[in-house]
Parts: C-alpha cells; structure tokens; sequence
C-alpha cells in the first residue's frame, strides 16, 4: 500500500476497531451497514442523493458534528452517491444555504443533489459484488474517502486526501465572500466546452483525453475519478463488504 494511504489509515485504526464491533451488530439486522465519519475540524452536513428507483436515506441530510459517525443501514442493491456539505446556516424549518455542495436550501435534500463543485462518493451494491469511487467528474469541495471494512475480494481503498483547494488553478476556484478558496470547479463546470464535458464529437472513451485540468486532479488524488472517462480502474470492489466514507480523511 501506498505510504501516503497508510499514513491516512495510521489514526483511524483505534477508531476502525471499533467500527468492525459496531458492523458485527449490525451484520444481524442488516446487509450493508455505511458509516459516514467526519474528521473535519468543523460540522459538515452530508449529503445523500440515490439514484432511480432507490430510496432516500435520513432524509438526504443532515449535520454531522466534527469526530462524529453516523451509521446507515443500506437496503439490498441500493446506488447512490454521498458528499460534503460546509458552512451552512439554517433555520428551524430547514431552510438556508451551505457554502458548497447546497441541495435546494434545505437541510434535508430528499434526493436532491448537490450544487457542484463538490466531491462524491458513488456506491452501487450488487447480488455478488459491491462497485464504489471517489469522483471530482463534478468538481472538488473536500477531502473524502471509502474504505471496506469485511468483505472478501479485492476490497480496496479509494479516496481524495489532498486539499485541492490550495493547489486548485486560478480558472477554477470558487471563493468566499472574504475570498477564501473553497472549492475547485470542474474544467466542464468552469468552460462548459465539449472538450471538458466529454460530451458531442468528444463523447467517447477514445476521443476524451485527459487535459491539464484533469491531469492536475489526478496528480493530487490518483485514487479518484479526474473526468468523465477516466482510468476504469478508478472503480474499486469488494464483495458483501461494509463500508466507512470519510471527511477530511487526512485530517489529524
């Protein structure tokens, strides 16, 4: 394993013990148990958008306190994406905004997705094999990761522990209103050019390349999706496996 991944994993080991007695209790009730940590510094108020067909979990959001988990029990061959939402105010009813990752201005986003840029975690549970990544194709706002915990096959880590927004290139950056760097557009996002987007005479695996953009990315997170039709192998597995996603994993 790579010394920057285990250099990451190091601080969760305590906190992973743990984990393996809560999914074997939760092995008794459910198939797949996902647990959401957050090793920011600060609150960030997850966001969980299933794909057709699947139900919404926890209402599709909901604050997560730094150094806390909450623990998802995920129905059979359920498919969604999970991402970060941060500094957001809302109201007693649910009503407000978050500096990233908004979902319509409300707490609960109910299957709505984010605003990009933001950082996903895309999961898709299978009768036989489970398929996740860690995806900036929309974008950068945090560092996340997803790693199995059981499960048998390959079951390896994916993940992004940079903080893009400080090596994030001029075109891209979304900044606060007392200028801070706090997220990291997506070249589509930014351009919205067929080039980037890999869409029209560049919709093919063959004619959509990598592009300085992209290549940036990839070089502070090889672990994760960089663009649309990026290297497959960017797509982990694991089979009957559980699975914590993580905040800020680099964080201390």
């Amino acid at each position: 394993m790579a010394p920057a991944v285990m250099a990451e994993l190091r601080p969760l080991l305590g906190f992973l013990l743990m984990v393996l007695l809560a999914f074997c209790i939760a092995d008794e009730v459910s198939a797949t148990t996902l647990m959401l940590f957050n090793k920011c510094p600060y609150t960030v108020w997850p966001g969980i958008q299933p794909s057709a067909g699947n139900p919404v979990l926890a209402h599709g959001g909901f604050a997560l306190p730094s150094n806390k988990a909450y623990t998802l029990q995920l129905p059979a061959l359920w498919s969604g994406r999970f991402w970060g939402r941060h500094d957001c105010t809302f109201d007693a009813s649910g009503r407000g905004h978050c500096a990233t990752g908004d979902c319509g201005g409300s707490l609960y986003c109910n299957g709505v997705g984010g605003a990009p840029p933001a950082t996903l975690v895309e999961i898709t549970l299978g009768n036989d094999q489970d398929f996740y990544d860690v995806s900036l194709v929309d974008g950068y706002n945090l560092g996340m990761s997803i790693m199995p915990v059981k499960g048998s096959g390959k079951c390896s880590y994916a993940g992004c522990i940079s903080d893009l927004d400080k090596m994030c290139p001029v075109g891209l950056q979304v900044r606060s209103k007392d200028n801070r760097v706090v997220a990291c557009k997506s070249a589509c996002l930014a351009f919205n050019s067929p080039r980037y987007c890999c869409t029209g005479r560049f919709g093919t695996p063959q004619a959509c390349k990598p592009t300085a953009y992209s290549r940036v990315f990839k070089s502070a997170c090889p672990r994760a999706y960089s663009y649309a039709y990026d290297d497959p192998t960017s797509i982990a597995t694991c089979s009957r496996g559980n699975y914590v996603v993580t905040f800020c994993p680099r964080h201390p």
